[in-house]
């Protein structure tokens, strides 16, 4: 941030997000303000930005810094079904999953669906929009009547859905930095030696999202103070953890 006396902060727009992505980048839109910076704050419309990685290439293309993925990493981590080929084509280990277009069941019939999906995958799955966030949207199926309508239910808010085997287990996140800023020492999470190199990514320590109330990490508990703990660092062997920043290092470098 060395010099830069004019930022822009784009926040809101269209989606269904909108509410996070204006309480987020109100909150950065501040944080800039107390460090001296003149911000101006953008609500970001389809009329201005028709999709979130056009944003970033239009920087790019007019030589203009910012924070943030690049336009091909927005391109795959915002399409589930496309990040998880790339995932499985690249060995890193995912669960099995199945990808439908809405316009395939009027096709085929969901009868005919339900039917490969369970020789496929079997029961229970969870059904998911191929390019919602924040869980909008996810539904679980313990069996072959229940996947027609949580498989509605997901497709009201996209056209193609991504289907997954279920597995139980804890919700476990990794953020990856990619370097110093400012020519500044990287520390490096724990266990990890001598530092990381200036641009060269690594993980911070893990963090575990335990929501009170619901049975997972849904919008309520992610949004709403209160509905949920979270653990920083993890309460994780060492090993566990260690194998967690690892792959979330292997996904970024990945997916971009």
């Amino acid at each position: 941030m060395n010099g830069v006396k004019k930022v822009a902060v784009l926040k809101g727009g269209p989606s269904l997000e909108r509410q996070v992505s204006l309480r987020s980048g109100a909150h950065a839109q501040e944080a800039l303000m107390r460090l001296g910076h003149e911000v101006l704050a953008l609500d970001v419309g389809p009329e201005l930005v028709p999709e979130l990685r056009a944003v970033q290439a239009l920087m790019e293309a007019i030589g203009i810094p910012y924070t943030g993925s690049g336009p091909a990493a927005c391109a795959s981590c915002t399409d589930k079904v496309l990040a998880k080929y790339l995932m499985r084509e690249a060995g890193v280990p995912t669960l099995e999953f199945h990808f439908l277009r809405e316009e395939s069941i009027r096709h085929l019939g969901a009868a005919a669906a339900v039917a490969d999906i369970e020789a496929r995958l079997g029961f229970p799955l969870v059904v998911k929009p191929a390019s919602q966030g924040s869980a909008l949207g996810v539904k679980f199926a313990r069996s072959s009547e229940e996947l027609p309508g949580a498989m509605v239910g997901a497709f009201s808010y996209d056209d193609n859905i991504l289907i997954e085997r279920y597995a139980k287990g804890r919700d476990l996140a990794v953020s990856v930095l990619d370097g110093a800023a400012d020519g500044a020492a990287a520390s490096a999470p724990p266990g990890r030696e001598g530092g990381a190199a200036r641009g060269a990514p690594f993980a911070l320590p893990v963090v575990e999202a335990v929501p009170r109330e619901e049975a997972f990490y849904d919008y309520e508990s992610r949004y709403q103070i209160g509905m949920t703990t979270f653990a920083c660092p993890a309460e994780l062997d060492a090993h566990t953890a260690a194998r967690a920043q690892e792959l979330a290092l292997e996904v970024y470098g990945l997916l971009g």
